[in-house]
């Protein structure tokens, strides 16, 4: 049976929209506005910039480097399948995936992180919102391409998959991929597909 991931993701908006008013924070844009209230307990909250870093282990501090080296690699896939995808997207006929929608920066604007801690939410939004991205591409191009589940359990596999054609399903195959490529072309979620 063909699941959708969507299903559950509409119910935990419910839930988060629930939880937001809780919070007392709306979301207008890309801009989070919390109640005067909480953002003075918000930095009440906050801790110094000196004490978090004389407070933070050694190893901590020293593995910094570490963690922060894979940004450049991070920077240079961004370029690449964003060009990759301007190039051929258009050529293969499959709707353009909205880098906007997986770069989410919102973290910075809470009152209680310091500067290092909004630093390493930047770094994580981007490192995450840029892989969750250049899956979506990769998802749709194998969509495009070899839409053709593995024979063995693949562990987390994207939204995509559960739609693609069976293993060793030589009859259906190609019919398949027509259905699955004209998906592509009209931007219908994986989970829209007609039966």
């Amino acid at each position: 049976m063909r699941s959708c991931p969507r299903a559950a993701e509409s119910e935990l908006e419910v839930e988060l929209a629930k939880r937001r008013s809780e919070l007392a924070f709306t979301v207008r844009g890309r801009v989070v506005q919390f109640e005067e209230r909480i953002l003075q307990r918000h930095r009440k909250i906050r801790i110094g910039l000196a004490r978090y870093i004389l407070g933070s282990r050694p190893l901590l501090l020293i593995t910094a480097p570490v963690i922060y080296a894979p940004l450049l690699a991070f920077v240079l896939l961004d370029g690449l399948v964003t060009i990759y995808q301007a190039v051929c997207f258009p050529i293969y006929g499959i709707a353009r995936v909205r880098r906007h929608d997986y770069l989410i920066f919102d973290r910075y604007q809470l009152a209680y992180l310091n500067a290092v801690e909004r630093l390493n939410c930047l770094y994580c939004s981007y490192a995450n919102g840029l892989l969750a991205y250049v899956r979506e591409i990769a998802s749709r191009t194998e969509q495009y391409w070899c839409p053709i589940k593995h024979a063995r359990r693949v562990i987390a596999a994207h939204e995509r998959y559960a739609r693609f054609v069976d293993y060793g399903d030589a009859e259906n195959y190609h019919s398949e991929l027509a259905q699955l490529r004209q998906e592509l072309q009209e931007q219908r979620s994986p989970c829209e597909r007609r039966p």
